[in-house]
């Protein structure tokens, strides 16, 4: 009969399990609990507290590293690099000084919340299912990054709005306050411009252009230019888009662009968090199972398994995860960026509309369509690089030990 699963419990009348060949903490039997603990009498609200006290502190220490990685990304145009590092950094401080590089912080812990708890949750309680009826409780490099992959689609799902806001928080880092809103000048002449296409600023070259090719027709209409002033589909034609800090509070986001705007970029996103994740798990596994195994050869007698060989050290673990963390990161990097960009994109709801009415498809190879990636991005794909790999390192190796002390604290 299979084991049951349980997370760091011990029941009375049983024996307490030996630990778990699985590197994530949660495998592992939690510590006794003890007089003057905080949460000493609930396990499950102990490891819920330490999750998040965990991935707070791991957003607080890499979110500079992220605001600068975005910018570089999002500032290049084709084969063209507009900024680099140090411009990036120039520009943030100039324009909103250090807390610029803590723009959307919020965002990013509220994303990480519930993407991160179901990530790791995921993982657990498919590597649960693999891992029963198993005497030596072992889990597999290959069930690792398969569990992995099917953790990462679903944080992406949960983590995809919370991106967004995130990421447009940080472009507005680097952008001065308008003195004026032209949209406010030209609501007269355009009056359902502020009801229809909040933030939208239209060209009015563009729109007396388009004026004068229609005079030359004998209209019907007694004022012909006033009824085109009542279609958004003719604004959206004449003049261009807010820019993404502009729309980055939600009511504007949905006001603008629609409610199918919160998970732009979701196809990229779902494609660089099952890389990621599958990477992250494999390798953490993997190096996890040669530790113990360095480990169990030192000792005498020598186990039998690995599990007799004891837990890992929670500083292994860190450093483990975060090496497993560099790796995800270079691995899952393309996506990434095609994520980052597209969802700094600002589309108009009767722009996406007008797509689907005409059946547009998106342009490049099958792999770029499946995935997002815009063609026009190919050479830029690889901006960031380096940001990346160094956050997610420091993010994971903070996460774990993070987790790690406040378990020894709260339980």
């Amino acid at each position: 009969m299979g084991r049951p699963f349980l997370i760091g419990h011990h029941f009375h009348g049983f024996s307490p399990k030996p630990p778990s060949a699985s590197p994530f903490p949660l495998s592992q039997s939690a510590p006794m609990v003890g007089a003057g603990k905080p949460l000493g009498d609930s396990v499950f609200a102990g490891h819920a507290a330490a999750g998040v006290a965990a991935i707070s502190a791991s957003a607080v220490a890499v979110h500079p590293l992220d605001t600068v990685k975005s910018l570089l990304q999002l500032s290049a145009t084709g084969s063209k690099q507009k900024m680099g590092l140090r411009q990036v950094v120039d520009r943030v401080m100039s324009v909103s000084g250090p807390a610029g590089l803590y723009s959307g912080l919020g965002w990013s812990v509220l994303g990480k919340l519930p993407g991160l708890g179901a990530r790791f949750g995921a993982y657990e309680l498919l590597t649960a299912f693999y891992k029963d009826g198993r005497e030596d409780n072992r889990v597999y490099y290959s069930e690792a990054m398969l569990a992995g992959i099917t953790a990462g689609a679903v944080e992406a799902f949960l983590c995809t709005p919370f991106e967004l806001f995130k990421l447009r928080s940080q472009v507005g880092s680097a952008i001065p306050l308008k003195a004026a809103n032209p949209a406010n000048v030209i609501q007269e002449s355009f009056p359902l411009l502020s009801k229809l296409l909040p933030g939208y600023v239209p060209d009015i070259r563009v729109w007396n252009s388009s004026v004068s090719l229609l005079s030359n027709l004998s209209p019907k209409h007694p004022d012909m230019m006033g009824a085109l002033k009542q279609h958004p589909w003719m604004l959206t034609g004449s003049g261009k888009p807010p820019l993404p800090s502009d729309v980055q509070v939600p009511s504007r986001v949905i006001a603008l662009e629609g409610w199918g705007a919160l998970w732009r970029g979701l196809r990229p996103g779902i494609a660089r968090d099952c890389v990621f994740s599958g990477m992250f798990f494999s390798s953490w596994q993997f190096i996890h199972t040669a530790i113990l195994t360095w480990k169990s050869v030192s000792m005498k007698p020598e186990p039998r398994n690995l599990e007799e060989a004891g837990p890992v050290s929670p500083i292994a673990s860190s450093l483990a995860a975060g090496f497993s963390g560099v790796l995800a990161a270079a691995a899952s990097h393309t996506f990434d960026t095609a994520k980052s960009r597209s969802q700094c994109t600002v589309i108009p709801k009767y722009i996406a509309l007008e797509r689907r009415f005409l059946k547009w498809r998106a342009p490049g190879m099958w792999i770029e369509q499946m995935t997002g990636i815009s063609p026009a991005d190919r050479n830029v794909l690889f901006r960031g690089i380096g940001l990346r790999m160094a956050r997610s390192g420091i993010a994971s190796f903070t996460l774990v030990g993070s987790y790690y002390l406040a378990i020894d604290y709260i339980l």
